[in-house]
């Protein structure tokens, strides 16, 4: 499988999709219809050269990709639920434009704030139920003698059991079961680009909806890399360093585990074909079987930003006409027949 460097994730009714310097939003409105957002690629931490370093570049990429990934969720469900109501209606009616934009401004710095305050408190209850909790309740243990070592053996347990737990309570509520399918749909569209065959709903829908990019990869990779890391603390004697510790490490992880995923993802070996199974059998519950109409949502969030005719072209030596080409070339088709065969077209039937 030849890497395209596209990635999403899903949203609300919908899924956004990223390549390079430009990411695409493409939601199902409550008409049917799909809209479909693309703005620029712009880091929040800027554009400076220490950021693109090893470990350091998967520290930038997690936080940004959650910044980027609430924004497009909180945009998403403003689509889904685009109803406005008859008063709201009314009042932006007999608004001036001076005071609508006004208004406008208001409601970005508004959403700007809720955007960050999001992304800190996700940050901190993730940290604090999977890397300070499972430390916090392991530490019982030492009332029955245990050492720190095995301490650390049951913080591992109760550490992946959590996250299991966590993973498989959300996949059977219904409300998310819809966004885990268009999760399976994002999947499904890069695995079909990757591996060579024509954007098409019939080939999406045929395509495997495990990949191993994916960000449910990455968090359980992360699971993996602070248990092995978390032992560096075995021989710290004092309880709450050893806490403070594990919170320290928290940005060395991401960065770690950001590391290994890109290069499993680069690679058709073994060894990383291996190191992606237990990511992509934790998928099973984060992704579901879409429809084609959700094939088409993904389909058209990837024709957003990506020309993956040219990539087919480039890495497949598979020229597929563009839609305008197709046109033209029935067109052209339709004419010769109509010259070879002497008919006429009714339109220019004579008289």
């Amino acid at each position: 499988m030849k890497p395209s460097n596209i990635g999403g994730q899903a949203v609300m009714e919908g899924i956004m999709m990223r390549h390079k310097d430009k990411y695409s939003i493409a939601v199902r409105r409550p008409d049917k219809e799909i809209e479909v957002k693309v703005e620029d690629y712009k880091c929040i931490f800027g554009n400076v050269k220490i950021w693109r370093k090893p470990i350091i570049r998967g520290m930038v990429s997690f936080i940004d990709s959650l910044v980027t990934g609430t924004k497009c969720l909180m945009y998403s469900a403003e689509i889904a639920g685009d109803e406005e109501d008859e008063e709201e209606a009314k009042k932006n009616a007999n608004l001036s434009p001076e005071e609508l934009e006004a208004k406008k401004k208001k409601e970005d710095k508004a959403f700007k704030s809720l955007l960050y305050v999001t992304v800190a408190v996700s940050i901190v209850i993730s940290i604090a139920a999977f890397m300070l909790l499972p430390y916090a309740l392991a530490s019982l243990c030492r009332k029955v003698g245990a050492s720190e070592v095995i301490v650390t053996i049951v913080e591992a347990f109760v550490k992946l059991g959590l996250f299991m737990g966590y993973m498989i309570l959300i996949s059977r509520m219904k409300d998310i079961q819809r966004t885990f399918m268009y999760h399976g749909a994002e999947h499904k569209c890069i695995n079909c680009v990757e591996n060579g065959k024509p954007l098409t709903v019939e080939n999406v829908l045929e395509s495997s909806r495990f990949h191993r990019r994916c960000g449910t990869s990455f968090l359980f990779l992360v699971m993996l890399v602070s248990i092995f890391l978390h032992f560096i603390f075995v021989l710290v004697p004092s309880y709450w360093l050893r806490l403070f510790g594990r919170l320290l490490m928290v940005p060395i992880v991401s960065g770690i585990s950001f590391e290994i995923i890109q290069w499993a993802g680069r690679t058709d070996s073994k060894f990383a074909l291996m190191m992606s199974k237990p990511g992509m059998a934790m998928q099973k519950f984060t992704t579901k079987e879409p429809t084609a109409d959700m094939a088409e949502v993904a389909i058209k969030a990837v024709e957003a930003v990506f020309d993956w005719r040219a990539y087919l072209k480039t890495e497949f030596d598979l020229d597929i006409p563009y839609e305008n080409e197709e046109v033209v070339s029935e067109k052209a088709e339709s004419g010769n027949m109509e010259e070879s065969t002497g008919k006429v077209p009714e339109t220019g039937d004579v008289q």
